[in-house]
């Protein structure tokens, strides 16, 4: 008598050192994009895991991470039953993703207008680490149903865009450390990253809660995200400028966010590869 067996699913799980933002785990989706071999993709931000549910062994999956330069190690595969994949909802990613891209985008436009009227790089440079994470949410929106070829070359454009602009804003941080240049504003820049903080939470929370059967936000999310280390940086930045009463305080944080800036511009890059 024929006896039915369920079909087996391979469960692959990666330890994935330097993903501690959802933008980075957005550039990780476009990456796997397109293996045919993937059923599901789980991420857990706070333990830096990913799991890959697939149903043949794949050596592509390895490469593609390992390309980001995110420092992915495999960690183990082990075969589980289909019926205890459960599948992701991509209406309800989609609508994530549309609300932490606008924002983010909202957050770059105010960063940037408050910068510039501020004087701080400290702040130009955050807005751009915003308009960075709003390019990886707008192209895994918009890479859906898209050729791939299109895709890659909107994500070389972007990438370059985005390097262009930190290039430009170190140049200005080095023509500010040796020129004579008005004292920023500690007040706006405090105030707006204190919001920049609080927006970057709401986007973790927002990408997070729908993984977890809690309705709250693990502390180790939100502390492990480069994205809140660099708003705290540029608080701290605002309280130097007040107390030694010192330009210098926020150029040093804006250089260190544009270098940063730069990193993301070349991951985005090698989505484009």
């Amino acid at each position: 008598m024929f006896e039915y067996k369920n079909p087996k699913v391979l469960k692959t799980e990666f330890h994935i050192t330097k993903m501690d933002c959802p933008s980075e785990e957005n550039m990780i989706r476009m990456k796997l994009e397109g293996l045919n071999v993937i059923q599901k993709l789980e991420f857990d931000i706070a333990k830096r895991n990913l799991a890959v549910f697939h149903t043949d062994k794949d050596s592509e999956i390895l490469k593609r991470l390992e390309s980001l330069d995110l420092g992915a190690k495999l960690y183990k595969t082990e075969s589980i039953e289909e019926s205890e994949l459960v599948r992701e909802s991509t209406s309800v990613q989609s609508k994530l993703l549309w609300s932490v891209l606008l924002i983010n985008f909202g957050f770059f436009i105010i960063e940037m207008t408050t910068g510039l009227i501020s004087k701080s790089m400290g702040l130009v440079a955050d807005s751009l680490d915003m308009l960075a994470d709003s390019f990886v949410y707008g192209l895994s929106l918009w890479a859906v149903g898209s050729a791939v070829s299109r895709k890659k070359k909107v994500a070389r454009l972007s990438g370059y865009f985005q390097l262009t602009l930190a290039i430009l804003g170190i140049i200005e941080v080095v023509r500010r450390f040796i020129g004579v240049e008005a004292m920023p504003d500690f007040r706006i820049m405090i105030a707006v990253s204190v919001l920049a903080l609080i927006a970057n939470a709401i986007c973790l929370y927002l990408l997070q809660k729908s993984k977890s059967n809690e309705a709250h936000m693990k502390a180790s999310m939100i502390f492990t995200s480069n994205d809140v280390i660099i708003n705290a940086g540029v608080i701290l930045a605002g309280i130097l400028v007040l107390l030694t009463n010192s330009k210098f305080p926020d150029l040093i944080v804006g250089s260190i966010v544009f270098l940063i800036v730069i990193r993301g511009a070349i991951r985005i890059l090698k989505l484009g590869n």
